[in-house]
């Protein structure tokens, strides 16, 4: 490390092991160094390769051979909303199902109905909370969906917050409008009545505000049927916006082949996807997004079809769907442990699941989600001996350190 030459770095971090990840393993380079310029990684390597850079100049961070992966993404959250759901908990465990309780008015429409009535700062403070959670895990991008307003004023509200979480918290935040997430009261029987709002004056609201980096929607036997999500697609098209599904939660309605056919980001949930819906969206290029967390809440029973995403070599996304009512988790660790434990998912199967398959499923690879020179510094330092460490054990937190955009956070 001479004084005097021409690598300018801002950081450099050394005596550690680099889990890069890639699409077929951890991609280890064991006593490592990384550099930092602009916010980006510059250069990463062996320690021994690392080239000359001003040592009086530059801050240079003692690894003490912790494990350094990438920032770990959240792909699918619900974090903005009001209230919670623990009397339902009580009357899932007494017996009721999710569509029992949603036929009771319960569900998704009584989180409506608080997040209606909290304001702005209530839901913001909250959300913030969330958001810390998961950063102290090692979050460093995380996407926010609205869907519990369900009216104009309260979608927009939503979203406003998540794009106001973005702006003043370390955590980059990609927002998803789901407006078409429940039939909200005041359209009871009138479900294409209210796809006419949500794809018309309610998206182009959206639009006019910048407020959404993508249109999801519900595909469902309690949410919308297949034509009512396809003009929500078509309108979300019209505006250039890219499409997510939740889709083959409780039964497949092919809501999975309608998203690849728009070639869809990801398709969400897909406990009852099937071979074809498999092939559909292998070809389309999404995102399978597995949510051991609602699987585990709801005390489901059908598992996705992990292994047909394997043979058919369909990237696989983790995400903790953080919502009131059926997966109030606000963990990555969890997740990870989860999608081995539940789902037989391999640890590293489990952490591109985090990484470099979550990051595709918001369209942010070129970014985020690898550790690779001229990808943004965002990483995360653990205390563990190996990167499947991560997966296997959780209630002690390995996170050591979060850094966002090269920033220690």
């Amino acid at each position: 490390m001479s004084l005097k030459n021409n690598n300018v770095f801002d950081s450099v971090w050394v005596d550690i092991n680099l889990a890069t990840i890639n699409e077929t393993d951890y991609g280890i380079i064991e006593d490592a160094a990384l550099a930092i310029k602009d916010g980006k990684i510059a250069w990463l390597g062996a320690k021994k390769d690392l080239p000359e850079f001003d040592a009086l100049a530059t801050p240079l961070y003692q690894g003490r051979g912790a494990w350094v992966t990438p920032g770990l993404i959240d792909c699918h959250s619900h974090i903005v909303y009001g209230g919670d759901r623990a009397k339902e908990f009580e009357m899932r465990l007494e017996g009721a199902s999710y569509q029992d309780i949603a036929a009771a008015g319960g569900g998704i429409v009584s989180t409506v109905k608080a997040t209606r009535e909290a304001d702005e700062e209530t839901l913001y403070v909250a959300a913030k909370n969330r958001l810390n959670a998961l950063m102290k895990e090692g979050v460093t991008t995380v996407e926010i969906k609205s869907g519990y307003g369900l009216d104009v004023e309260n979608e927009l509200k939503m979203l406003r917050i998540a794009r106001l979480l973005g702006q003043h918290h370390p955590v980059d935040v990609k927002t998803t409008f789901l407006g078409a997430h429940a039939l909200p009261p005041e359209f009871k029987d009138n479900a294409d009545g209210y796809i006419d709002l949500v794809c018309g004056e309610m998206l182009e609201a959206v639009v006019a505000e910048d407020l959404a980096d993508a249109v999801d929607a519900f595909c469902e036997s309690v949410g919308f049927n297949l034509e009512q999500t396809r003009r929500v697609f078509d309108a979300a098209k019209q505006h250039g916006l890219p499409v997510k599904l939740h889709a083959e939660q409780m039964s497949n309605l092919g809501g999975s082949e309608l998203a690849a056919s728009y070639q869809g980001l990801s398709v969400d949930h897909i406990e009852y996807l099937d071979e074809q819906g498999v092939k559909a969206i292998k070809a389309a290029g999404t995102v399978a997004v597995v949510l051991p967390g609602a699987f585990y809440f709801l005390r489901e029973t059908q598992q996705p079809p992990i292994e047909l995403l394997r043979q058919h070599q369909v990237p696989m996304a983790i995400a903790t769907d953080a919502n009131p009512g059926s997966s109030p988790l606000c963990s990555i660790q969890l997740m990870l442990n989860m999608a081995c434990t539940l789902f037989r998912m391999t640890p590293y199967e489990a952490l591109a699941g985090v990484t470099i398959h979550a990051a595709k499923a918001l369209g942010v690879e070129e970014e985020v989600g690898t550790l690779e020179v001229g990808k943004q510094a965002d990483f995360v330092v653990w205390d563990i001996n190996h990167p499947a460490q991560l997966a296997y054990q959780f209630g002690v937190n390995p996170c050591q350190q979060v850094i966002k955009a090269g920033n220690i956070v």
